[in-house]
């Protein structure tokens, strides 16, 4: 990418953020200490938390995202909110001129997806979807690993998390958080970040609970790749799991990779060599340096809208295949 020469990259750069939750608290500290940036203002879903988030980061409190997005005084806005508005807030923010920043996945509609990617290319604005996890530890491991196995081709990514009781939050209702392999996008990113272009899918999901407000979820999805190396994906959450796991695996001719929460290893027949897997921590930090980076000397982000676009789409047709009993062909 080229430096986006434009009086909005005048420094320090003045953002706003949409949201006061976790990935919000880690952006707000980030704008704030580094000289480069100031953070303007804020807009969150409860008028309470909104301010107190305000007052801690000596901002303004803005009453909705739709206000934030038209402020007069921003350059650049922060996405941090429930993943449904995602694709509205950047559409807004891009139209009102400011440079973009949101949480995966920019949109639940994949062809939303595609067309807020060439807005930000007509209106010369940034949009960045965050991707944490090709920053993480795990999957910068497994990709300076790859070479050691051989030709990969079979890979398996299991993610389940025990809570009980759920919590009543909008991640566990089906319109606000979105099929999971749409809004836990990383679980399909990393493959499609390692191993390309993706032929067909199929998937099976089950819910627990009679609302949109779910217990638990299951899903369970297959992809092939054009280049033979056949993926599976499992993510679950909620009350009906008991046993937390987090595991990768890729299986080459040569050699099999297994990370294991953050122990990784080389296998070969008896031959196990430990794998060193950095932390995860600071990773919000380090993104949000990175495009600060990118707006005021141009230099390279880590991961471009249409890699997130593409993943998005291959969750979504994942979701198709769950819904159909089909095979989905890409």
């Amino acid at each position: 990418m080229t430096p986006i020469n434009t009086p909005s990259t005048t420094l320090p750069i003045k953002a706003g953020i949409v949201g006061t939750g976790y990935a919000a608290k880690q952006r707000a500290e980030t704008l704030q200490t580094d000289s480069r940036s100031t953070l303007v203002a804020v807009s969150g879903h409860t008028p309470e938390k909104t301010q107190d988030f305000a007052t801690t980061y000596k901002a303004s409190c803005v009453n909705s995202w739709q206000q934030l997005v038209e402020h007069p005084d921003l350059d650049l806005v922060f996405i941090c909110t429930i993943n449904r508005d995602h694709g509205a807030i950047t559409s807004a923010a891009l139209e009102a001129g400011k440079h973009v920043v949101v949480e995966y996945p920019i949109s639940l509609d994949p062809k939303q997806a595609e067309s807020l990617v060439t807005l930000a290319q007509a209106k010369g604005k940034l949009l960045h979807v965050e991707h944490i996890e090709l920053l993480g530890g795990l999957h910068q491991a497994l990709r300076q690993s790859l070479v050691e196995i051989g030709n990969p081709f079979y890979a398996r990514y299991v993610t389940l998390i025990p809570q009980r009781p759920a919590p009543q939050r909008w991640t566990y209702n089906r319109e606000l958080f979105g099929f999971p392999f749409k809004a836990a996008l990383p679980h399909v990113h990393r493959f499609t970040n390692l191993f390309g272009e993706v032929v067909s899918v199929s998937c099976q999901s089950q819910f627990w609970g009679e609302s949109d407000d779910y217990k638990a979820c299951l899903c369970n999805g297959q992809m092939r790749f054009a280049n033979g190396l056949i993926a599976e994906v499992t993510y679950g959450r909620g009350e009906v799991f008991w046993q937390r796991s987090r595991k990768f695996e890729v299986h080459g001719e040569q050699g099999t990779l297994v990370f294991e929460g953050e122990q990784g290893t080389l296998i070969r027949e008896e031959e196990k060599t430990p794998i060193e897997v950095s932390s995860r921590r600071g990773l919000f930090v380090k993104d949000t340096c990175m495009v600060l980076d990118y707006l005021e000397q141009g230099k390279p982000l880590y991961v471009s809208p249409s890699a997130s676009c593409y993943a998005l789409k291959v969750g979504d047709a994942l979701r198709q295949s769950a819904e159909t009993g089909k095979t989905i062909n890409l």
